[in-house]
């Protein structure tokens, strides 16, 4: 696909149904073409996203097992798959598995991992597997929380369930990371929990008094887009502003250590600010806290801050609600 093959009526028509959620009632693919557009513009932009939580959890110094099996559960295009085995090569994957509920996005999906990686063994799930409680050494999840009937998350827990690690990625809005979080309390006792997070506690943003926030954060997309003219207009044509990635996410591994890095925090969504000072909501193992950075404590800290485009996980020095310095982890 390129920008001269693309068929921007293609793309209208799924935005279409994006907005009216009409995704919810059923595979929306008509063709093997609304994958193809849709991965070239679409997909694209939720790889930026995957491209931010793969490069945290490398400052976490996380990465997945050798020859570990892969299941791509609600495929889609099958981005996210592509974008984790290329993160951390190809030699370390033993196998990909790709199901979704239209068997058009399963082709699509399939084909295209066969294209990016010659030598990695790839196929659709078979309802067999589905069914089975063979393990899974890797499950990824992408964006379909807001797609899924009561029937499909119960399967999903099942398949959740088997899993040794879960990559789990899904738009920032205030209803799906509460849910997000929900599940990442739920399977907290099994399944910890090693990203966004910095401990093992039930998750702060359900503490009386913290209904308003959510657990989320901004992918930057590449700079490079705004000086290209197909980006601004597919931005200007689906009513997107290219400068805003929110996403959730979860990073869940039974192979978490029990006693997480120590002092640790994780900023949510984005820093404010201001002439005299920064302002951040933070998360750590004491709860979610609404912390200050006078720009007079540590300037050199209140610029990274304000420039940075990494993840924003941090070793404070504080006092209280005070900032007085900190290191960037990695």
């Amino acid at each position: 696909m390129t920008w001269s093959e693309l068929d921007w009526s293609v793309l209208e028509r799924l935005r279409g149904r994006f907005l009216g959620n009409i995704a919810a009632d059923g595979p929306y693919w008509e063709s093997a073409a609304d994958l193809a557009n849709y991965d070239f513009t679409y997909g694209e932009r939720i790889g930026w996203k995957w491209d931010h939580v793969l490069r945290e959890l490398r400052l976490r110094q996380w990465a997945p097992p050798a020859e570990v099996s892969v299941l791509d559960w609600g495929c889609g295009s099958g981005i996210a798959a592509r974008r984790v085995i290329e993160f951390f090569g190809v030699a370390r994957f033993g196998s990909l598995t790709l199901w979704d509920h239209s068997p058009l996005a399963c082709d699509h999906a399939v084909e295209a991992a066969q294209r990016a990686f010659p030598t990695l063994r790839a196929a659709q799930a078979t309802p067999g597997f589905l069914a089975s409680d063979e393990p899974i050494g890797l499950l990824v999840i992408s964006h379909v929380l807001n797609e899924l009937p009561a029937e499909a998350l119960v399967a999903l827990r099942a398949v959740i369930a088997r899993s040794n690690t879960v990559l789990w990625v899904e738009p920032g809005t205030h209803a799906i990371s509460r849910q997000l979080g929900a599940l990442r309390d739920e399977f907290r006792p099994t399944i910890p929990a090693i990203a966004p997070c910095t401990h093992h506690h039930t998750c702060p943003v359900f503490a009386a008094g913290n209904e308003r926030d959510w657990c989320h954060f901004f992918a930057p997309p590449p700079s490079e887009i705004f000086a290209d003219p197909n980006w601004v207009k597919f931005g200007q044509r689906a009513g997107i502003d290219l400068r805003s990635l929110p996403y959730c996410f979860l990073a869940l591994d039974r192979r978490a250590p029990a006693t997480p890095p120590p002092n640790l925090s994780r900023v949510i969504g984005r820093v404010e600010h201001f002439k005299p000072y920064a302002r951040l909501l933070n998360c750590d193992a004491t709860g979610l806290a609404l912390l200050e950075l006078p720009k007079r404590a540590a300037p050199s800290l209140f610029k990274q801050l304000e420039r940075t485009k990494a993840p924003l996980v941090y070793r404070w020095r504080r006092e209280g609600g005070k900032i007085l310095g900190g290191e960037a982890l990695g």
